[in-house]
C-alpha cells in the first residue's frame, strides 16, 4: 500500500474522512489513532484547535468542525426514566415510582435497559445523518435533589427525601447508564442538580439557598459524593440558584474544592440550560456576559447550555481568563467523547454493536411492568377489601385521572408504543367477568381553561355509582400541575409547585360525595409526591398511591387491585398531614424536614406500605462489641406470618443517642428487598460501615466516635429514635467503644 493512497474510514461518530497515510499509524492525525492513550489523543486534538474553534465546543450545541473532521455534536440528552424526547422509547415509571420500588438489583435493570436504548438509537440517528438535541450519548440525570419538601414540583425527579437511598440507588442506575467496559463508555451519566437545590420553581433564577454547614454535610451532599466516588459517574450538572451567596455554577468551592480536589472527579460539569446567563442576571453577581462565562469556567464548568460561553472570546481579550484555562475546560469535553468511542472505528466499540430492535422489545416492555407493579404502595387495606374479585359484577371507575396518558408518564419522559391507562387496565383485567363503567368525575382544579363544569362531571359520576359494586376511583395530582418551571397558577399550585399538599377541593367534595352512597370505594392515587388524604385515610377502605407510573401502569394498578401481584412499594417520602406541620418552602434548613428530623406524627412514615400477606421481625442481633472505625454486623429475622407469599423491604436505621450536636433523630443504613412464601422465615444481614455511625461535630467536621447507638429494623422507619416499642420494629441499643 502507498503513502498515499485514499481510503475511508467509518468513525462510531457516523462520520466518513477520507485521509492520505501518513507513516506507519495509517491516521492522517494522532488523534485519530485508537492505539494511542486518551490524554494523547486529546492534547493533539485540541492542540489544532483555534481559540473560536475551541470556544464552539463548550456549548451544548457543538458545531463540526469540517477541517479536522470533527462532527458536530449537541450534549443535551434526557432518560430520566426511558430515554427522553427522542420518539419511541420503553417508558418506565417516574423517578419518584423507581424509588418507591427500593430495590438496588432493579434499578440497575431499569438503567442497563435504558442505555440499551441510547446506545441504539444513537447509532440510529448517525445512520441516518442526523445528530440534533436528544440523539447523543451523555444524559443529563439521575435527578438526585433531596425531596426536602412535598411543595416542590421537580421532586417527581427524584429519588426522595434520604441521602442514602437516593445514594444507593443512584449508584446502580449510574452503572445501569454508563456500563461495565474498561475502555469506553455505554453513556455518561450526569448527577443534578449540584448541589443545594429543590425549589421553589419561579424564584429559581434568583434564589440562594441558605443553609448551614452541618446541614450540607448531613443532607445535600452525602448522595453526590456516593454517585462519584462509587458510581463514578462522569458528569455533573451545577443548579441554577445561589448557594449560601455563590452561584452553583460559578463556585470554586462546590466545584474545585469539593468535586475535584476533595472527591477526585475526573470527568466534566454542565451548566444547568440559562444558568450562567443567571449570575450575571439573576443573582447579579457580576455585571457582563463575559465576566459571567469567565467566572463559570474558572469555577469549574466546562460546558454550557445555552450560549453566554460565546463571550469567552471578550473575557480572554480582556484578561479575565486565559486559553490555557480554557484548554482544560475543552479537553475534559473531548476526553469524554473519546471514551464514548465517537473517534473510533464503530467495530471497537462493542456499544456500537446494539441493535435498534433492542428498542421497545418484549423484554423491556416487560420490565417496564414489572417495575410498575413494584413501584405501588399500598397505604390503606381495612378489612382486606384488596384484593378485589375479577368477578365482582358492576365497577364504576370514576375520575380524572383514569383514562388520560399523559398522567402515566411525569415529565422529561419518551413516547411508548402502546400505553395503558388505568381504565384500560381495569377493563382487560376483569374482560368476560365484570361490567366496567367510566366517568371522569370532576376535573383535576377548578379554574382551568377548556373544561367541562365539574358539576355535570359529578352527577355523572354519582349515576354510575349507584349502579355499581364496588367503585375505582383514579384522582390525584398530573404533570400538568407539578412540574417544571411550569405557567400554572391554578387552586394550590404555583408555577410548577405546590401550595397545599392535599387533594384539590373538587376532587375531595366527589370522594366524599361517592362515599355517602355507601359502595366499596379502592381510591388510587396518581401523581410524583405526597399527598395529604387526611380524610380519605379515615374513611375510605383501599387506598394506593401508583406515583406517574409509566407506560405499563394501568396493568399494574389493576394488577394489584385484583390480587395478581402482591404490592410491596415503600414511600421514598413522607407524608405530613398539612403544610402547616412544615418550615416555610423557601427554608432550606432541615429542622422538622423529612422524616430524619420531623418530630410530629406523619399521615404516613418514609419506608410505609403494605401488603395482602404480614411480616413478623424477631432476633435483632449485633454479632459482638465492636470498636470506632469498625464495621458493625447486624442480622435481623423475617417471617411471613400471612397466607401469601409475598415481598417486604427490610429497614435499618441507627440513632446516635451520645452526640452532642444536633443529628438525624434516625437514619436508614440499610435495606434490602426480599420475597418469602407463607410460614418462610429469612435471616437478612447487613454490614454498617464506619461512616454509617458518622456525623458532624462542633467543628463541622464529619467524624466517628465512641457512643451510645440505636438500631431499629422493621418495615417502615421508626417513629420514635428512642428505645420505646413500636409495633413491627425491632430495636437494640450497641455500644460503639
Amino acid at each position: 500500500m502507498k503513502v498515499t493512497k485514499k481510503f475511508f474510514l467509518t468513525l462510531s461518530a457516523g462520520l466518513i474522512f477520507t485521509f492520505s497515510l501518513f507513516g506507519q499509524s495509517g491516521y492522517q492525525y494522532p488523534f485519530l489513532n485508537p492505539s494511542l492513550s486518551v490524554e494523547q489523543r486529546v492534547n493533539d486534538l485540541v492542540g489544532r484547535l483555534t481559540l473560536d474553534e475551541k470556544i464552539s465546543q463548550m456549548m451544548n450545541a457543538s458545531p463540526s468542525i469540517e477541517r479536522l473532521g470533527i462532527p458536530a455534536y449537541d450534549w443535551w440528552n434526557e432518560c430520566l426514566h426511558g430515554v427522553g424526547r427522542a420518539g419511541l422509547a420503553t417508558v418506565f415509571p417516574q423517578a419518584i415510582g423507581l424509588s418507591a420500588t427500593w430495590d438496588q438489583e432493579l434499578i440497575f435493570r431499569v438503567a442497563t435497559a435504558i442505555s440499551d436504548e441510547a446506545r441504539a438509537k444513537h447509532h440510529e440517528f448517525l445512520r441516518n445523518n442526523s445528530r440534533a438535541r436528544y440523539q447523543g450519548l451523555t444524559f443529563w440525570t439521575p435527578n438526585i435533589n433531596i425531596f426536602r419538601d412535598p411543595r416542590w414540583g421537580r421532586g417527581q425527579e427524584t429519588y426522595g427525601e434520604d441521602p442514602f437511598l437516593t445514594g444507593k440507588l443512584a449508584v446502580q442506575f449510574v452503572k445501569g447508564l454508563q456500563g461495565d467496559n474498561p475502555k469506553y463508555f455505554k453513556t455518561i451519566s450526569t448527577l443534578k442538580h449540584y448541589v443545594v437545590h429543590s425549589g421553589p420553581e419561579p424564584e429559581r433564577h434568583t434564589f440562594d439557598a441558605v443553609t448551614d454547614k452541618r446541614d450540607f454535610l448531613e443532607t445535600y451532599l452525602p448522595h453526590f459524593e456516593m454517585g462519584i466516588k462509587e458510581g463514578k459517574a462522569y458528569s455533573v450538572m451545577c443548579a441554577y440558584n445561589r448557594y449560601n451567596g455563590e452561584a452553583c455554577c460559578g463556585s470554586d468551592y462546590l466545584l474545585n474544592q469539593i468535586l475535584r480536589d476533595e472527591w477526585g472527579f475526573e470527568g466534566y460539569i454542565v451548566s444547568d440550560c440559562g444558568a450562567i446567563a443567571d449570575i450575571y442576571r439573576g443573582h447579579k453577581i457580576v455585571g457582563t456576559p463575559a465576566e459571567a462565562a469567565a467566572l463559570a469556567v474558572k469555577s469549574g464548568t466546562d460546558l454550557e447550555c445555552a450560549s453566554v460561553y460565546r463571550n469567552l472570546k471578550e473575557a480572554v481579550e480582556k484578561g479575565l481568563i486565559t486559553e490555557k484555562e480554557i484548554d482544560v475546560a475543552v479537553k475534559r469535553l473531548f476526553t469524554a467523547r473519546m471514551k464514548l468511542g465517537m473517534f473510533d472505528p464503530p467495530e471497537m466499540v462493542p456499544y456500537a454493536q446494539i441493535p435498534y430492535s433492542v428498542n421497545d422489545c418484549d423484554e423491556h416492555r416487560k420490565l417496564a411492568h414489572l417495575t410498575a407493579c413494584k413501584s405501588i404502595v399500598l397505604l390503606k387495606n381495612q378489612n382486606n377489601l384488596l384484593p378485589l374479585r375479577k368477578d365482582i359484577g358492576k365497577i364504576a371507575v370514576i375520575g380524572p385521572n383514569s383514562d388520560e396518558v399523559f398522567v402515566l408518564l411525569g415529565n422529561y419522559n419518551g413516547t411508548p408504543a402502546d400505553p395503558v391507562i388505568p381504565l384500560r387496565g381495569i377493563r382487560e383485567k376483569v374482560a368476560g367477568q365484570s361490567e366496567v363503567l367510566y366517568s371522569r368525575g370532576c376535573n383535576w382544579v377548578e379554574g382551568m381553561p377548556n373544561q367541562k363544569p365539574s358539576d355535570e362531571l359529578i352527577a355523572e359520576a354519582l349515576d354510575i355509582a349507584k349502579k355499581a359494586d364496588v367503585v375505582i376511583m383514579c384522582m390525584g395530582i398530573t404533570p400538568r400541575l407539578e412540574g417544571e418551571e411550569m405557567k400554572v397558577n391554578a387552586e394550590g399550585f404555583r408555577g410548577g409547585d405546590r401550595v397545599r399538599i392535599d387533594l384539590p377541593d373538587i376532587q375531595q367534595e366527589l370522594i366524599k360525595k361517592i362515599h355517602a352512597l355507601g359502595k366499596p370505594v379502592v381510591l388510587v392515587l396518581l401523581g410524583g409526591s405526597a399527598i395529604a388524604v387526611n380524610w380519605e385515610n379515615e374513611n375510605i377502605p383501599a387506598i394506593i398511591h401508583a406515583w406517574y407510573p409509566g407506560q405499563a401502569g394501568g396493568h399494574a394498578i389493576a394488577d394489584v387491585i385484583f390480587g395478581d401481584y402482591n404490592p410491596a412499594g415503600r414511600l421514598p417520602v413522607t407524608v405530613y398531614k398539612s403544610v402547616n406541620d412544615l418550615p416555610p418552602f423557601e427554608d432550606y434548613s432541615m429542622k422538622n424536614r423529612t422524616y430524619r428530623y420531623f418530630t410530629g406524627e406523619p399521615l404516613y412514615r418514609f419506608g410505609y406500605g403494605l401488603s395482602y400477606t404480614t411480616f413478623a421481625y424477631s432476633k435483632l442481633k449485633i454479632n459482638k462489641s465492636y470498636k470506632t472505625g469498625e464495621p458493625v454486623e447486624v442480622s435481623v429475622n423475617v417471617k411471613n406470618t400471612g397466607k401469601r407469599e409475598g415481598e417486604e423491604v427490610v429497614q435499618l436505621y441507627v440513632s446516635n443517642l451520645t452526640a452532642n450536636v444536633p443529628v438525624p433523630l434516625r437514619a436508614l443504613k440499610g435495606f434490602e428487598r426480599i420475597n418469602l412464601k407463607p410460614g418462610e422465615s429469612k435471616t437478612v444481614k447487613f454490614t454498617l460501615k464506619p461512616e454509617d455511625f458518622s456525623y458532624v461535630d462542633e467543628n463541622f467536621e464529619r467524624v466517628v466516635k465512641p457512643g451510645r447507638f440505636l438500631l431499629s429494623a422493621g418495615g417502615c422507619s421508626p417513629l420514635y429514635g428512642t428505645e420505646k416499642e413500636e409495633p413491627g420494629i425491632v430495636k437494640k441499643i450497641m455500644f460503639l467503644k
